[in-house]
């Protein structure tokens, strides 16, 4: 009850595009901020975009600015993240991740309290 569920995630070219989406129709409240987040092995989680409520208010790690794109549509309890131009040092496995809505942004994993199970991008040349 109440974890987001990934889905998209898969083998990117280089240079191509990828969407992934987030379902999160089991959530726990009624209204909610998102982000997103991804891991590499052996590596710590790191923060990618995050969304508000408001569809107007996000927030782009430097490593993605210009890239990728987060945006929500609230009506269908879906989350997306639009990954434009992909790199190598990209492929990761790419998590969601909600807590309620606030009126800040938080770049920290431990701000969210509820995870999905995640969805691995492989990218290639």
């Amino acid at each position: 009850q109440g974890q987001p569920v990934e889905s998209g995630g898969g083998l990117v070219q280089a240079g191509g595009s990828l969407r992934l989406s987030c379902d999160v129709s089991g959530r726990t409240f009624s209204m909610y901020d998102m982000g997103w987040f991804r891991q590499a092995s052996g590596k710590e989680r790191e923060f990618i975009a995050a969304i508000g409520w408001s569809t107007s208010s996000t927030l782009y790690a430097d490593s993605v600015k210009g890239r990728f794109i987060i945006s929500r549509d609230n009506a269908r309890n879906t989350v997306y993240l639009q990954m434009n131009n992909p790199k190598p040092e990209d492929a990761a496995v790419y998590y969601c991740a909600i807590r309620e809505n606030s009126r800040f942004f938080y770049r920290g994993a431990t701000e969210y309290p509820y995870w999905g199970q995640g969805t691995q991008v492989t990218v290639s040349s």
